[in-house]
C-alpha cells in the first residue's frame, strides 16, 4: 500500500489521519487541492498512449501491446491495476479502490471473459473484487481475511486529503467499504495461466505483504510487481511487513532482469525500466545495514531514500537477516 507516493507506488508524503473527518461530498469539488495533488499530472504519463475513455474517475493507457494500465489519479493512492488480454481470456490484475465502476471500464476494453488477480489483497487493491465472478488468489491466511472486506480501510482512503477533485456522482462515500469476496481458485508460486497465445506466471514475492505476489509474462518481456516495486516511497513499515521476505523477493526480481523489457507497478506510474531492480536489491539491503540515515523521522516510522528508490519504515529499524541466500 501507499500514499503518495503510497501500495504502493512523486508526490509530498501523506499519512493516513488517527481520526478521519468528514467524508468529502461526492458533489461538490475540493475547495483546495490537497498537496499531493498539485503535482499532477505526472510527467511519466506523457509518453504513454491513452485509451479515451472519457470516464470521470479512471484513466486508462497502453502500455504494451493487449496490456492496459487502469490508473485512478483522484486518490491518493494513484493505484493503477493491469488488464492484460490474451485470444480466449483476459486477467484483471488487482481491481483497485472500488470507487469507480472498474468493470464497466474493462467491458469497453475487452469482450473476453475475465479472471481477477490480486498482487495482493490491502483494501486499495481489491476493492472491485466483488464485481467479478472468478477471482483467483494465495491460499493464504491474510487473504482469507481480507476477503471478508472492510469498512474502517476503506474510509480512511476517503479523508478529504485523500481525494483530489470530485468523487463519482453515484458514489456515496458514507456507504463507501470493501465489500466481501469470494475466491475461485488458489493458486501458488510458479502457477500459470493461459490466456490464449498468451501466459502469465505467478511469483511469490511475500514481503510487503504474506499474500503479495509478482506476475510475469515471459515472451512479451513485462514483469508486474505490485507493491514490491513501484515508483515513489514504497511502504514496508505496516504489522503484516516481513523484511526478511521482502529481501528474498527482491533478490528473486532482480535475477529476472535479463528477461524482461518493462516494470509494470501497482501505484504512481507504470513502465519502469528494469535496471531498477537491481537498484531496489541495493538500496533495501543499505537501508537494513545500517549505512543509510533516514530522510525523515516521524514517530514510529521513517523514510529513506537512495538514489531514485525510497521506503517508509519502522522506526527504529527491526534487525533482519541481510543475506538471505538463493531463493
Amino acid at each position: 500500500m501507499k500514499l503518495l507516493l503510497r501500495l504502493c507506488a512523486l508526490c509530498a508524503l501523506i499519512s493516513v489521519p488517527s481520526e478521519l473527518p468528514s467524508p468529502t461530498s461526492a458533489a461538490s469539488p475540493q475547495t483546495e487541492k490537497p498537496e499531493w495533488c498539485k503535482h499532477l499530472p505526472r510527467p511519466e504519463y506523457k509518453s504513454l498512449e491513452q485509451v479515451p475513455l472519457n470516464d470521470p474517475w479512471f484513466e486508462v493507457y497502453k502500455v504494451a501491446p493487449a496490456t492496459f494500465a487502469v490508473y485512478e489519479p483522484h486518490q491518493a493512492e494513484e493505484v493503477i491495476s493491469y488488464l492484460i488480454v490474451g485470444t480466449k481470456q483476459a486477467l484483471l490484475f488487482d481491481t483497485g479502490m472500488g470507487i469507480g465502476n472498474i468493470k464497466a471500464i474493462v467491458a469497453r476494453l475487452t469482450s473476453r471473459p475475465i479472471v481477477v488477480l490480486n498482487s495482493h489483497t490491502h483494501d486499495d487493491h481489491v476493492g472491485g473484487n466483488w464485481e467479478f465472478p472468478f477471482i483467483y488468489g494465495m491460499d493464504n491466511a491474510f487473504t482469507r481475511t481480507n476477503a471478508k472486506g472492510s469498512r474502517e480501510d476503506a474510509q480512511a482512503e476517503i479523508a478529504k486529503d485523500q481525494i483530489c477533485g470530485t468523487l463519482p456522482k453515484n458514489f456515496d462515500p458514507a456507504k463507501y467499504s470493501t465489500k466481501p469476496w469470494k475466491l475461485s481458485l488458489f493458486i501458488h508460486n510458479g502457477f500459470k495461466i493461459n490466456l490464449g497465445g498468451r501466459t502469465v506466471e505467478i511469483i511469490a514475492t511475500p514481503g510487503h505483504t504474506p499474500d503479495s505476489i509478482s506476475l510475469i509474462d515471459r515472451d512479451n518481456g513485462l514483469l508486474f510487481t505490485g507493491d514490491t516495486y513501484y515508483p515513489g516511497e514504497i511502504w514496508l513499515y505496516r504489522p503484516e511487513t516481513d523484511l526478511d521476505a521482502y529481501l528474498a523477493s527482491v533478490k528473486k526480481l532482480a535475477a529476472l532482469v535479463p528477461e524482461i523489457k518493462l516494470l509494470l507497478g501497482a501505484h504512481n506510474a507504470p513502465a519502469a525500466q528494469p535496471s531498477l531492480l537491481p537498484q531496489l536489491d541495493a538500496a533495501i539491503r543499505s537501508v537494513l545495514a545500517g549505512k543509510v540515515r533516514p530522510k525523515s523521522v516521524n514517530g514510529d516510522q521513517a523514510t529513506y531514500q537512495v538514489g531514485e528508490i525510497s521506503f517508509r519504515m519502522r522506526n527504529p529499524l527491526p534487525a533482519v537477516n541481510s543475506n538471505p541466500g538463493p531463493n
